[in-house]
């Protein structure tokens, strides 16, 4: 006999993407346009060439990374483009309303579409959070709250404490981990075991992991430069310079203190996959600062420590004490390597004042940007946690919660009469 699965999504699915897709394809005929500006063809190219690499992170490295749960692999594959893919869309649209308003439109450059996939990438790092127990229409109505809220807060950021765009942008960690896990928290269910009977890991879907998080290392140092301006070779190259080292810290961070973790001295796959990747987070947020070789690799020395301990020990104990469930770790992975960066990036600046009253001014502007964030990531993210637990947008039931069968056609499964 057929399974039963989580409610049907027929009509519910299509019509909002539909309704959402429509909707930008009205607001981009009235009030975008491509920015006429001349530019020559090698600087172009090197635009265009970086934009593809976070193309390349944004749709392959995340969308393979979240693929390590056994049955919800192709799951994590396909809602990675679905909510990435309208997410780029939606920040094009809000980044442009709030900083490139041109007589009356939208402008649309290189840099805006680069924006705009930053953007969309705080959104994927807080779908990590509950995925595998929402659908389709939840990620998705997660990303516009998600992406409206991050621009917002960019803003705030820009606006009212005047933090230069690129930092206030590269909070995108902190922001994404903080929305999702309040978002998780919010979402959780009276009954639901802290551990899902399928939320496993097997070698296949593991290896693919991997090979999502390998894309990932090797591109992270475009990911933090790429809101670099070209004429600024020096900077450009120490950020470069300075994730390459962080990220090669941060990784054999990982299988070290992931061997010294386990009672059997082994090493997790998991662990590693998502801990070297914490090195690039930790340098997202201080690369402004005047940072040398050494500190950078301490940073990512650091930030693998910090993250492997998140995965071995702050998740099960939010589980088991909080209730709140978070699928991917990205606590461990996003937000403790963020603010381990900020608290970098505050201890590099003053060490490099003489002046105390500058000093104690930029430790407040630093804490000021860091509350805001947390502030407005907590807050929404608990307003969409309520909203997404209304009845009406057909969640999964607890039993087939990381099943890729509840929302996908697979033919050679199916029952034939």
């Amino acid at each position: 006999m057929a399974p039963q699965y989580a409610p049907s999504l027929w009509a519910a699915l299509p019509l909002l993407a539909f309704l959402l897709e429509t909707l930008l394809i009205l607001l981009f005929t009235f009030c975008i346009q491509y920015e006429q500006w001349e530019v020559k063809e090698s600087s172009f190219t090197d635009i265009y060439a970086e934009l593809q690499d976070v193309s390349v992170m944004v749709f392959f490295g995340f969308g393979f990374l979240a693929a390590f749960l056994t049955r919800y692999s192709f799951s994590s594959l396909g809602f990675n483009l679905l909510v990435a893919s309208f997410a780029v869309q939606w920040a094009v649209l809000m980044n442009g309303l709030l900083f490139s308003i041109s007589n009356g439109k939208i402008s649309v450059s290189m840099r805006s579409l680069t924006e705009a996939q930053m953007f969309a990438v705080s959104g994927l790092i807080s779908m990590g959070a509950v995925l595998g127990k929402t659908n389709p229409i939840h990620l998705l109505l997660l990303a516009l709250l998600e992406v409206t809220g991050f621009v917002a807060n960019t803003w705030i950021l820009r606006t009212y404490l005047k933090v230069p765009a690129v930092d206030s942008i590269m909070m995108l960690h902190i922001f994404g981990a903080f929305f999702g896990l309040m978002t998780s928290w919010a979402l959780r269910r009276e009954g639901l075991e802290p551990r899902h009977s399928k939320e496993k890991v097997h070698r296949k879907t593991g290896l693919f992991s991997m090979m999502g998080a390998l894309f990932l290392w090797m591109f992270w140092p475009s990911f933090n430069s790429v809101l670099i301006d070209h004429t600024l070779h020096a900077k450009k190259l120490s950020v470069i310079g300075n994730t390459y080292l962080s990220l090669a810290a941060s990784a054999v961070s990982a299988f070290v203190f992931s061997a010294l973790t386990s009672p059997r001295g082994k090493m997790n796959v998991v662990h590693i996959q998502s801990s070297m990747l914490a090195g690039g987070v930790a340098m997202g947020v201080p690369m402004s600062a005047s940072c040398t070789p050494w500190v950078a690799v301490t940073i990512g020395l650091l930030a693998g420590l910090l993250s492997t301990l998140g995965f071995r020990y702050f998740k099960p104990y939010l589980q088991v004490n909080f209730g709140c469930h978070d699928t991917c770790s990205i606590l461990s992975v996003h937000g403790l390597p963020g603010i381990l960066g900020w608290m970098a990036y505050m201890l590099i600046e003053v060490s490099h004042s003489d002046d105390l009253s500058k000093s104690l001014r930029f430790t407040l502007y630093l804490m000021c940007t860091l509350i805001t964030t947390l502030g407005v990531s907590l807050g929404l993210g608990a307003i969409t946690g309520v909203l997404l637990k209304w009845r009406g947008w057909r969640p999964p039931q607890d039993r087939k919660c990381f099943d890729d069968q509840a929302f996908w056609e697979f033919p050679h499964l199916a029952v034939h009469k």
